[in-house]
């Protein structure tokens, strides 16, 4: 399944943008344009999508018109394309995303609605454009004096600059008529500036190979923007729904009803987000929460579309809509996160900005000038002023930070690593601190049995308690049945105590299974019994005994205990220069002992939300930028006021999607590292390109000045760098050495 365009927007195609340049100059159009609530650009099958209401649309296409493009409403099946949105394309903009699902289908017919506009860019007729290119130079070397040669030569290459060239001079063209001297500007006068003063072989050579580099960049740039494309596609289209009479019928995904109930065969994927309703079976979470091991899932646990059944049958009531599944959350969030410039994105589309239109008024002075300084001849002098023009095209400049920037957003989305902008990818770097809510973020935030005594000998304490506490759907009362496994027996008279325990009455024996405010008020505390509570107590442990009428039978020792991965988190934190901080609404005493277990120094307990933001300002005071990592809910003050806001657990949780910067799918705190080790290395790849695409651009432009540098070796210099970019931005998709998951 291909993925969507943004959730209540319209497609639209134009022919002529093919790459980060035209992305750029759409987008400084559409910034007086109020009312955009999203855009998506697609290189490969130029394609724009634009999420806004019908009025923002009209407004949008008038100011891409006037940039000089000519925008078409893309449309599945082959309808005839028409200039303006469609007013019935946003009936459900108001009330969710009813279509989202529809513009993935027709995202799907991209390249075949559209074959024929594509044709200047396709492969083939480039081949026959470099074919004809060679020809040229071969009739110009050959036979340069023949007359007859001389124009088949001159007709060969400009069929070889149509073939190739053709939307570029349709650019460069509109550019120039609207005083803007960009990428397809600069080429437009070379090539033009070539053929005019003779070297029609070379004018042919550098606009197809200039085409060839072209579509190299595109079919980079897309492969890096659809990097996560690959997880929506592992969503079924199709699912086994029940019906009212008891059979099953296989329907298209996209129009499963919510608490339909679907079946699940072994082997397969689930089609939706849902809720188990019957069967047990291991669930293969990695797409959507980058887990490496298999999750049990049984009656009453969630499942994700997207996952990988293992072994057991399961049937599910569905929880959302194909549109609005965690899966298709993610892509939609990946999606706006790429419209998010980064600061360094930001600020090479400024100096790019200004420095094409500088080489060009370079180029012109080489011309007018070097006659006169340097004695070159005007034709010499003119020539070199063309190269410079080719050698200066600020295209792997452009191109390598949204291929890095993407690459590095897709590799973390893969990882179970939802980050929400380049801005945050980018500053993740600078963190100094990191703030740690305890329940849920450092520990599992389910309480367990972890210690139990006997206190009187010769009973069998274990059956009376695990018999009692099971009658109880407290969650203390649970852990403790969960983990006194064996017989029970029967519990009348059975009766909640609130704020105490429980009590019953067991083969005849009134007993009670509570606190210690249940025992001092029964008068059977004892101060052996007083120093064994604070024992516990001072190890962070919720302490429940079992007791009858004589005294204390029994206590037994819950927790919130910490995650596995905790520790090795809290140490990588530390390794790489960052200071972790518990802020928590549990007591201080609680809190101390679970942060020394997470080998965690700074511990503040007993805070309330307002408290946890007074928290963070004094982090950020103190050590400089801070991020805060909680649930999304009650941290929300903390999350807004910290430099970074990270959620953790948020397959399907909406509101820790919402709130905060990066969401951490599966709950694994070492995703907290792992993000500042990303945002460095994306750090360090976005600047060795900025250095490699000016470098190479310095070296060669001195070359054209001064040495003998053709309109060849530029167009290479030019391709070179470019490739030499998108690689070393592509790498971040290989996973990180030494990630653990």
């Amino acid at each position: 399944m291909p993925m969507p365009s943004l959730a209540g927007s319209t497609t639209y195609r134009i022919a002529t943008m093919d790459c980060p340049v035209e992305e750029n100059e759409i987008r400084r159009a559409l910034e007086p344009v109020a009312g955009i609530r999203g855009l998506r650009f697609q290189f490969a099958a130029r394609t724009l999508a634009i999420r806004g209401d019908h009025d923002v649309q009209t407004a949008a296409l008038a100011a891409i018109r006037k940039a000089g493009f000519d925008p078409k409403q893309h449309t599945p099946g082959g309808a005839a394309p028409t200039g303006e949105p469609d007013r019935h394309a946003h009936a459900h903009d108001d009330h969710g995303h009813a279509h989202a699902h529809a513009h993935a289908h027709a995202h799907a017919h991209d390249h075949a609605d559209h074959a024929p506009d594509a044709a200047p860019t396709s492969p083939i007729r480039l081949a026959a454009a470099l074919i004809l290119a060679l020809a040229a130079e071969a009739l110009h070397f050959l036979a340069p004096e023949t007359v007859w040669l001389k124009a088949l030569g001159l007709t060969v290459a400009a069929l070889a600059i149509g073939l190739s060239g053709i939307d570029t001079y349709l650019k460069g063209f509109g550019a120039l008529r609207r005083g803007r001297l960009n990428i397809s500007a600069l080429m437009t006068v070379a090539v033009t500036g070539a053929f005019v003063i003779g070297q029609w072989p070379e004018a042919a050579m550098v606009m197809a190979l200039y085409a060839i580099a072209e579509l190299i960049e595109a079919r980079a740039a897309d492969r890096a923007r659809n990097a996560i494309e690959g997880l929506l596609a592992l969503a079924p289209e199709s699912a086994d729904v029940l019906q009212v009479d008891g059979q099953w019928l296989t329907t298209a995904s996209a129009g499963v009803p919510i608490d339909s109930v679907v079946r699940l065969r072994p082997g397969a994927r689930v089609p939706l987000d849902g809720v188990v309703t019957r069967g047990q079976s291991a669930i293969d979470q990695a797409p959507v929460t980058g887990e490496s091991l298999p999750v049990d899932k049984t009656v009453g646990d969630p499942v994700f579309a997207g996952t990988i059944n293992q072994a057991g049958e399961l049937q599910f009531r569905v929880t959302a809509a194909a549109s609005d599944t965690t899966l298709a959350r993610i892509i939609h969030a990946v999606e706006e996160a790429q419209g998010k410039r980064a600061p360094t994105q930001r600020f090479v589309d400024r100096f790019a900005a200004i420095y094409t239109p500088a080489v060009f008024l370079l180029a012109v002075a080489v011309a007018l000038s070097t006659p006169w300084l340097l004695g070159f001849s005007w034709l010499d002098a003119v020539y070199k002023a063309l190269v410079l023009l080719v050698v200066a095209c600020p295209c792997a400049l452009v191109i390598s930070t949204p291929v890095t920037v993407v690459s590095a957003l897709a590799a973390a989305a893969r990882r179970g690593i939802l980050i929400k902008g380049g801005t945050y990818l980018e500053s993740a770097r600078t963190l100094k601190a990191i703030a740690l809510d305890k329940t849920g973020t450092v520990t599992t935030g389910k309480p367990s049995l972890v210690a139990w005594e006997l206190l009187r000998p010769g009973l069998d304490a274990r059956v009376l308690a695990a018999s009692l506490a099971s009658r109880s759907d407290h969650p203390v009362s649970q852990a403790i049945a969960a983990g006194l496994d064996g017989t029970r027996i029967a519990v009348d008279g059975f009766t909640a105590l609130p704020g105490r325990g429980i009590e019953g009455r067991l083969a005849g024996q009134p007993l009670v299974l509570g606190n210690r405010r249940l025992v001092e008020e029964r008068g059977l505390a004892t101060p052996d019994l007083e120093a064994r509570l604070a024992e516990h107590e001072q190890q962070g442990r919720t302490v429940t005994l079992l007791a009858d009428t004589a005294g204390v039978m029994a206590l037994f020792a819950v927790a919130d205990t910490i995650k596995p991965t905790s520790r090795d988190a809290v140490r990588e934190l530390k390794a790489l220069g960052v200071v972790p901080v518990m802020l928590t609404g549990d007591n201080t005493t609680t809190a101390r002992a679970i942060a020394a277990q997470a080998g965690i120094d700074d511990v503040q307990g007993n805070l309330l939300p307002q408290d946890k933001q007074a928290a963070i300002q004094a982090l950020q005071q103190r050590h400089g930028p801070t991020a805060m990592t909680g649930d999304g809910i009650n941290d929300a003050p903390a999350l807004a006021q910290a430099d970074i806001g990270f959620a953790m657990g948020g397959a399907g949780t909406d509101i820790a999607m919402e709130a905060a910067d990066v969401v951490i799918m599966n709950d694994n705190l070492g995703r907290l590292p792992e993000t500042i080790r990303l945002s460095r290395r994306t750090h360090a790849v976005l600047w060795q390109n900025i250095a490699l695409a000016l470098g190479i651009k310095a070296v060669f432009m001195a070359l054209a000045l001064f040495g003998s540098a053709t309109m060849w070796m530029a167009v290479f210099a030019d391709m070179g760098a470019t490739l030499i970019v998108v690689a070393n931005g592509l790498r971040l998709l290989r996973p990180q050495a030494g990630t653990k998951v």
